[in-house]
């Protein structure tokens, strides 16, 4: 919904010199009210729900939740306690800001519903949110103007549609970066994932960056999205990463909640195979998922993993961590270490600088899109490059019109911990120029 503030209110320097900025916007008391279930699983909180004609500014955050896939449940989580933290700071430049949420269920029908909803309820944007059926909701989206606002970067649909401005650069940079770090390090390679449409874009992107390295092709191994056991899929794939002792192959899971349950099946199946390193990206492992699977000792140990951001205990994130531990505290669906949630507290931090720089003119979603059409450069405080979305970035030539933000950091599981394994960050422009994704 669109909003006019009535009233005007009255860093240190991360691993890549970026400098980090803050603003205060005005202090008042906001009335935080829980509200009821809205339908296909959506809640909005604080304030009246979208499209009343009060004074504030309403967005929507989707994510799957329970169900028998990838759930991401901290993402509308703390996009409600984002709007709790900035409401008691005196809302977004003055308006108060009203958060949706949506379950999208994994499914490509529920998520042209969230959508559905997200117009009818008369949205600002789609902030930091996740789902693999782009295909979707992007038209409802773009139907009604909704511009999408740092999604999580699962399909490449999200680096093509003119309403989308991704904050990170999705699977294409993650991928792309893990084949350029195994190109000197690995035998045979095997990739296993999702037997899905999202899944099928995965390949091509870490052939990539195998092949800019000199190595070959990865072997595509096919697994369910949503199985309660992997052996047979892990007996093969290190059959094929196993044929030359002299040079011991990586075994890359890119399952997203179920690469755990793979690593179970793993590990049992190892014990009668040749030594191999395992290699992932964020999402589909994160610190607690290495604890869980015996740390040291577990089947990641020396494994590398890409992610978008600075690790989680960057000074970078204490924004973040304060939000938290304000607003999130005793919900464990809400970790700080979650590439989720820390896409989500990106996709505010963008929606917040585009909202400030709109100032007291109209906000809604005609003149946030405008706005950033228009060049806008917004800062994240050192946890990305300054986020600015072209009408065809460097990546159009190759179908990422979209992706502007092309760097990955490199991790390393390390005595059971995840550490950065270079200083700054990998830029994976050059290596995405020469996919092929069509």
């Amino acid at each position: 919904m669109t909003g006019r503030r009535p009233t005007r209110s009255s860093f240190l320097r991360g691993p890549r010199g970026r400098a980090r900025a803050t603003r205060t916007g005005a202090l008042s008391a906001g009335a935080l009210v829980a509200c009821a279930s809205l339908a296909v699983g959506c809640g909005v909180v604080p304030g009246t729900t979208g499209g009343s004609g009060d004074d504030s500014i309403t967005v929507m955050t989707w994510a799957p939740q329970d169900t028998g896939a990838t759930n991401k449940p901290g993402m509308p989580a703390f996009a409600r306690a984002y709007a709790r933290w900035i409401n008691d700071q005196g809302g977004l430049d003055g308006r108060k800001l009203n958060v949706l949420t949506c379950n999208d269920h994994n499914d490509s029908v529920t998520a042209a519903k969230c959508a559905r909803r997200a117009v009818k309820e008369n949205v600002v944007a789609v902030v930091g949110s996740y789902s693999q059926h782009a295909d979707s909701f992007l038209p409802v989206l773009e139907g009604a103007g909704i511009p999408y606002l740092g999604g999580y970067g699962l399909t490449n649909t999200e680096f093509t549609s003119p309403l989308s401005y991704p904050v990170n650069g999705g699977q294409p940079a993650l991928l792309a970066g893990l084949g350029s770090a195994l190109a000197d390090s690995c035998g045979p390679v095997t990739l296993v994932r999702p037997d899905t449409i999202a899944g099928d874009q995965l390949p091509t992107l870490l052939d990539s960056g195998l092949t800019s390295g000199g190595h070959g092709r990865a072997h595509d191994q096919r697994a369910a999205e949503d199985a309660t056991e992997y052996d047979g899929q892990s007996g093969q794939a290190l059959e094929r990463t196993t044929t030359d002792p002299a040079e011991p192959g990586c075994v890359v899971p890119v399952l997203g909640d179920r690469t755990g349950t793979f690593m179970d099946s793993f590990r049992r199946a190892r014990e009668d195979h040749p030594e191999v390193r395992t290699a992932t990206v964020l999402g589909s492992v994160d610190q607690t998922t290495v604890n869980a699977s015996g740390g040291a000792s577990g089947p990641y140990e020396g494994a590398y993993v890409t992610g978008w951001y600075p690790a989680v205990s960057d000074p970078a994130w204490d924004g973040m961590k304060k939000v938290i531990a304000k607003e999130a505290f005793g919900d464990n669906t809400v970790d700080a270490a979650d590439a989720g949630v820390q896409t989500t507290w990106i996709a505010y931090t963008v929606l917040k600088g585009v909202v400030e720089a709109l100032g007291d003119g109209e906000v809604s979603a005609h003149t946030v899109t405008g706005a950033l059409d228009d060049g806008l450069k917004v800062g994240t405080g050192g946890l990305t490059p300054p986020l600015q979305w072209e009408f065809q970035g460097e990546l159009a030539s190759v179908g990422f019109p979209r992706l502007v933000n092309t760097e990955v950091t490199l991790q390393v599981v390390r005595q059971g911990r995840l550490v950065s394994a270079r200083e700054g960050a990998l830029d994976t422009t050059r290596t995405l120029r020469n996919t092929d994704v069509t």
